[in-house]
């Protein structure tokens, strides 16, 4: 590659990897189960012991459902930090590449969703390591193969994909981060405690 050439695997690949090591890894650290279910809005969407839930749609395959709609309310639901965390595992990492990437099959239906925080957070960083070695595997051949009939719009590439899969991550992430500041503000058990 001569000077004048932008390495696209590289610069995607560290778009992700970079912003997750940097401001966002740190943040989910001694991340607790009060955290991870806190609802600071009467019926929030989240993770519950199946039966729990009054949400339109649950699902899930363990112990625990995940609160869904479709198609998706007008105004969104609040979640909670359970739910972003299994959103962002199934909708964002799992399921996408999956049907792109040719990973195992996942969804909504067949995920077991973590049933604590300490639970969840291995399962999103085991995925966003099977993401980045994806993304890495790709070649600038393979960023710009048209991402097909499995997409909503098949005629985009395969780096676009890539791309909104990282606008993702971040958009949900930092929302994670979000609710933890106001737990950390909010509640009487850690008001004015440091992380």
């Amino acid at each position: 590659m001569d000077a004048g050439e932008l390495d696209w695997k590289r610069t995607l690949r560290e778009q992700w990897a970079v912003h997750w090591r940097h401001q966002l890894r740190a943040r989910l650290e001694g991340l607790t189960d009060d955290e991870y279910f806190c609802s600071p809005v009467q019926d929030a969407w989240s993770v519950r012991p199946h039966g729990r839930s009054k949400a339109p749609v649950q699902f899930g395959a363990g112990d625990f459902t995940i609160d869904l709609a479709f198609p998706q309310p007008v105004q969104a639901t609040f979640a909670t930090i359970a739910r972003r965390l299994g959103h962002v595992i199934v909708g964002v990492l799992v399921a996408p590449y999956a049907a792109q990437m040719g990973a195992p099959a996942a969804s909504y239906e067949t995920w077991e969703y973590a049933a604590s925080a300490a639970t969840a957070l291995y399962p999103l960083e085991t995925q966003l390591d099977v993401w980045l070695a994806r993304v890495r595997g790709l070649g600038g051949t393979g960023l710009r193969v048209p991402i097909g009939e499995k997409e909503p719009f098949p005629e985009a590439l395969m780096a676009d994909l890539v791309l909104h899969i990282h606008r993702e991550l971040i958009h949900h992430l930092s929302g994670v981060c979000l609710l933890r500041d106001l737990y950390l503000h909010t509640s009487p058990a850690t008001n004015g405690a440091a992380r």
